[in-house]
């Protein structure tokens, strides 16, 4: 069963717009793009540890994580 939060943008996850801009200007645009990162790979992008936490959260909050998990 896929997940349908995969298919949104990452808008939907409410995250702060500087964070969604950041996003943005990395080519993440949909939850799928940012589902199959893993934290080193966000770090490399210039994401800050507050921020990686913050996406971590928000993900979690629609039973995912960074790097393909799913609960």
């Amino acid at each position: 069963m896929k997940n349908i939060i995969l298919e949104k943008k990452v808008e939907s996850l409410e995250l702060s717009n500087s964070l969604t801009n950041k996003l943005k200007n990395n080519n993440i645009n949909i939850v799928s793009d940012l589902w199959k990162m893993k934290r080193k790979e966000l770090k490399q992008l210039g994401f800050l540890d507050n921020e990686i936490s913050q996406i971590v959260i928000k993900l979690q909050l629609h039973a995912l994580d960074l790097n393909k998990k799913i609960y």
